[in-house]
């Protein structure tokens, strides 16, 4: 079972808390599910659950009811997916914009945070 970490920026706010924190019980309940599908089956959980976005930033994609959620993340180390960025999507394609603000999240959690050896 891998780790799950949201990411934080260096005055300690969490974006993907405030995402969770909007979300109705129930939408948030099942986004919580698949959090834990992705924390069990880590890099083997496939579409529809999952998929390759660009370089190292994959993407959960969340269906429930009329609503589609992603959360966009990357593994870390051998134990830890970190969670950069997460939104309601409402276009067919994933945003330029949004996978930039997720590289550049995961450039700076890399960077505060050096792999230990």
């Amino acid at each position: 079972m891998l780790r799950i970490v949201f990411y934080t920026t260096e005055g300690d706010d969490s974006p993907i808390d405030d995402f969770l924190d909007k979300l109705d019980v129930k939408s948030r309940a099942k986004v919580e599910a698949y959090l834990s599908l992705l924390a069990e089956h880590g890099p083997n959980l496939k579409r529809p659950y999952a998929d390759h976005v660009r370089g190292k930033i994959r993407e959960l994609r969340i269906h429930y009811s009329s609503n589609q959620y992603r959360i966009l993340y990357f593994f870390y180390q051998k134990d830890s997916i970190v969670l950069v960025h997460a939104f309601a999507k409402k276009t067919m394609q994933l945003k330029a914009g949004d996978i930039e603000l997720a590289e550049r999240r995961m450039h700076d959690w890399i960077k505060r945070n050096p792999i230990e050896e």
